[in-house]
């Protein structure tokens, strides 16, 4: 557990806005947009992460708590939150049942590729699909990453 700091001016644009839609006729009972907080949670689903009992609060941080089986799982939470434009900080509450080894946090620079970033942190750029792996579901692809992502480094 901890406050974890990440590039506000980074990541994907969960809050982006989206222009009004005009109906011609009027709606009497119009679906409420939902709360940057409900958005975060929706994140979170999307990515099929498996955490009970989440819990999110947006204030000039993110909060988060729940209950998560692994580190692994707690760590990809707190990326998937982090690596959301707009979020600087993420304070991380979640409680882990059976804790393993934690893995490094690394940001991506301009030029970075995950074999470059393997190499930088394994010694062997053949180890990616390792660094890849331990992203999924955040990243969809070994070459879609961008300078300011947070990524998850596992031991080896």
């Amino acid at each position: 557990m901890g406050l974890f700091s990440f590039l506000k001016n980074a990541g994907s644009k969960l809050f982006k806005k989206k222009a009004p839609e005009v109906s011609a006729t009027p709606s009497a009972s119009a679906a409420p947009e939902p709360s940057k907080e409900e958005l975060l949670k929706l994140e979170i689903q999307s990515l099929g992460i498996p955490i009970d009992n989440l819990n999110v609060e947006l204030c000039e941080q993110v909060i988060v708590s729940g209950k998560t089986m692994t580190n692994a799982e707690r760590e990809k939470v707190i990326l998937a939150l982090g690596n959301v434009e707009g979020i600087g900080c993420v304070d991380d509450r979640i409680d882990v049942e059976n804790p393993e080894p934690e893995a490094v946090f690394y940001t991506v620079q301009k030029g970075d590729s995950l074999s470059l970033i393997s190499k930088s942190q394994y010694g062997d750029p053949m180890k990616y699909q390792m660094i890849f792996e331990a992203n999924k579901p955040m990243l969809s692809h070994p070459d879609k990453i961008y300078p300011g992502q947070v990524l998850r480094i596992p031991a080896q």
